[in-house]
């Protein structure tokens, strides 16, 4: 009789690799998916680690620039932020992961997924929303809610023990036991020493930034050019020559680099999950951070008043807020980014800025193709059409209704 057949979201690192080994131990014939979001990752090695183990094959899929287009892109159009802060790293990668992840198990006939997203976090949700969309059908195994699989491996060192006895290497050590996620746009850490909040991060575990403290003495400028909200050239100089870059995946790489070496980017808060709990997590996003920052300078100079605050108040906010629920293949979300597109319309122009030791700076803004702003209005210099007089007329207007509430609150004797 067959064994069913199981594909597991592998990357390599110890707990899918002490999952895929359980697997197989329960009789599964395993096919493990690897996605390549741009994380610094050997896929060779680890694809040879899943043989190894015993995975019956292993899928390598380069999802990089699907993930900057039509995740991290409409993500900058929105000014895409969750709780003020966290940009959403983890959050705008799960979408492009789950799609290729059922497309990998139609194409080798697996009746089952599988993945390692703890039990209390909010991945769980997110891929098998996910999955649940895409192939309505599919059976889902998530080992950290199977009381069998979480009374075995109470802790990561239960792990590193299974992973020892399995002769399955692993990065992930009892000295350093965090846990991380990498790709394009961050790289997140979260668990063991992590989960007390007021434990300050070692300065070795940040991976992709440089120290602000020990970033160049020399601040770096450079330009971005957005079209309807998108970037579409980052303009640089590099070894005193001037450089520009065009394609979508290879921008958002350079702008990696820049933010990289100069320490931008990071960020360490306590978030509420979707579940209901708090959770610690430190991030380093910096391409992404100096993309969004430029974009959202902007449009100050370009986007309509109104526009923008209905965007700010509905759009970006639930938004944001889908994607870190897990709810990106949902018709709410498609009727968003029409929303996104829209509100994109005329944000464009360039932004000019300068990054130093983890901080980015804009140094000026500007649009050939958009004349909301007007200097000579604005100036306190020259009257040109319009004229001081009629704000008279503006503030009667606006002070009607305060008049009667500060004469309402008199009456009573209630101090404004």
């Amino acid at each position: 009789m067959a064994k069913d057949k199981v594909c597991l979201a592998y990357s390599g690192g110890l707990d899918t690799s002490c999952i895929l080994a359980w697997l197989i131990e329960k009789g599964y014939d395993v096919v493990c998916f690897m996605a390549d979001v741009g994380q610094e990752e050997d896929f060779e090695a680890a694809k040879q680690k899943a043989l190894k183990i015993g995975a019956k094959e292993v899928y390598v899929e380069d999802l990089r620039r699907e993930f900057v287009e039509e995740l991290c892109f409409p993500a900058i159009q929105c000014n895409a932020v969750y709780e003020n802060i966290y940009l959403l790293g983890t959050s705008l990668a799960r979408p492009v992961i789950a799609r290729a992840q059922i497309s990998v198990a139609q194409k080798t006939k697996c009746t089952l997924v599988s993945h390692g997203c703890t039990g209390k976090g909010n991945d769980q949700v997110r891929f098998e929303l996910a999955f649940y969309a895409l192939q309505p059908s599919i059976k889902v195994i998530a080992p950290w809610r199977i009381p069998e699989f979480y009374n075995r491996f109470a802790g990561r060192n239960d792990l590193l023990e299974y992973a020892a006895q399995q002769s399955i290497p692993v990065t992930s050590t009892k000295s350093k036991p965090w846990s991380m996620d990498e790709n394009l746009a961050h790289c997140s850490y979260e668990a063991g020493i992590l989960e007390d909040p007021n434990t300050t991060p070692p300065t070795d575990m940040w991976k992709l930034t440089q120290d602000p403290e020990s970033a160049p003495n020399d601040p770096e400028d450079f330009t971005l050019t957005f079209e309807k909200g998108i970037p579409v050239k980052l303009s640089y100089n590099e070894a005193g020559k001037g450089k520009a870059v065009t394609n979508p995946l290879d921008l958002f790489l350079t702008a990696n680099t820049i933010a990289r070496r100069h320490g931008v980017g990071r960020v360490d808060i306590v978030e509420n999950r979707f579940i209901g709990l708090k959770s610690r997590g430190c991030y380093e996003t910096p391409g992404l951070t100096m993309l969004r920052s430029a974009h959202l300078d902007l449009e100050g100079l370009v986007l309509d008043r109104e526009v923008r605050a209905l965007r700010d108040q509905f759009v970006t906010f639930n938004y944001s807020k889908i994607l870190y629920n897990g709810l990106y293949f949902s018709p709410e979300r498609e009727f968003l980014e029409e929303s996104i597109k829209a509100s994109q319309k005329n944000v464009n122009g360039q932004v000019r800025c300068r990054v130093y030791k983890g901080q980015m700076m804009v140094l000026g803004r500007s649009s050939e193709t958009e004349k909301l702003y007007d200097a000579t209005e604005s100036s306190m210099d020259e009257i040109t059409g319009f004229e001081p007089s009629e704000t008279s007329g503006f503030i009667g207007v606006q002070a009607i209704r305060l008049k009667k509430y500060g004469t309402m609150k008199g009456e009573k004797g209630e101090r404004l």
